[in-house]
């Protein structure tokens, strides 16, 4: 495909629907060819014909974040090993975790969100190094939350994660400061998405941004020209 993007390899987890799939969908628009990274498989193959209808193409990696680390160290390398570098990554898979007092929360569901909000963004940050760095114009994107600079009661275990992980990408920002590579956080705010379905289940969808809405801002901090380096850019307040 030609545009901004042609001949560009983009990597997005969480592509199985949501802001992940959404933004798949628009860097294979853009001109990209897409790594599509999520637990579900038929959410994959959802996304992958959806670019597929608009003439791009992807390769789709079923797995899990939270259980499959070491499968996770192995995606770098084997990125190199078949297209030579990555020009983009997009962390978009996050889990929410349930809802409850700091001192209710269950170790099961405590492990699940430090293993996917926190230390799969680590995995990453780890793997995608050294491919990110290889492209002329590397480009990372990490979906955060405004619950990070807004605590709320009940949310500690998902916010406390994502704080973890918008430390460790703003480190790494600053560690490739004098590189191509641009690392950025980005809070899309409220959007339709199923996790917010599961955390304020009586509101109206229909009142927020799709997921599609909000997939040309993220996109846009993965073009090749200069963009900003290790801010939190913050599209709506977050509710």
């Amino acid at each position: 495909m030609s545009g901004p993007l042609a001949g560009r390899i983009a990597l997005v987890t969480g592509a199985s629907r949501g802001i992940g799939a959404a933004v798949a969908v628009e860097l294979a628009r853009l001109g990209a060819r897409c790594v599509l990274l999520a637990r579900t498989q038929g959410g994959l193959e959802e996304t992958d014909d959806a670019i597929r209808a608009i003439g791009g193409e992807a390769t789709l990696l079923p797995f899990d974040l939270a259980r499959d680390g070491e499968k996770l160290d192995m995606l770098g390398p084997s990125i190199v090993e078949r297209f030579g570098r990555l020009d983009i990554l997009v962390h978009a898979a996050g889990v929410l975790g349930r809802l409850t007092p700091v001192a209710h929360i269950m170790p099961k569901d405590w492990t699940e969100c430090v293993a996917v909000n926190l230390t799969a963004a680590w995995r990453l940050i780890r793997t995608c190094d050294p491919p990110l760095r290889a492209s002329d114009a590397g480009r990372a994107v990490f979906v955060t939350t405004g619950r990070v600079a807004r605590p709320r009661a009940y949310w500690g275990a998902y916010g406390a994660t994502k704080a973890g992980m918008e430390h460790l990408v703003q480190t790494w920002a600053q560690e490739v400061r004098t590189t191509p590579l641009r690392v950025n956080l980005l809070d899309p705010g409220a959007v339709a998405t199923a996790m917010r379905a599961a955390a304020y289940p009586g509101e109206d969808p229909a009142t927020l941004p799709a997921p599609a809405d909000v997939a040309p801002r993220i996109a846009a901090l993965c073009l090749p020209e200069e963009t900003r380096q290790g801010e939190t850019v913050r599209l709506y307040d977050s509710a």
